[in-house]
């Protein structure tokens, strides 16, 4: 019993994050302004690295957990080089 709720919440789970990263797809592709589209692609990959944790849990599989951690990391570096862009208008100095 309790095997079939945690497959059925890691079900429904994936199914709001798979909406949560449309509706981020959406904004980035019709945000006004620049910093809507980043603000987009920072929640994108939020959503996209729970969903890949979200998988992991669901398979069982631990290399699912270190592409998560990839994700952040790469997501936070894109993140800052993007609000450095806006900021200053170039990334290196």
């Amino acid at each position: 019993m309790n095997v079939l709720i945690m497959q059925a919440a890691l079900f429904i789970a994936q199914l709001m994050l798979a909406l949560a990263m449309i509706l981020c797809t959406w904004r980035m592709i019709i945000g006004p302004r620049a910093q809507d589209r980043v603000l987009a692609l920072d929640a994108l990959y939020v959503c996209a690295m729970l969903q890949v944790l979200a998988f992991g849990v669901r398979t069982g599989n631990t290399l699912y957990f270190e592409a998560a951690l990839v994700i952040g990391v790469l997501g936070f570096v894109a993140t800052v080089s993007l609000a450095k862009f806006l900021m200053r208008g170039e990334v290196i100095e």
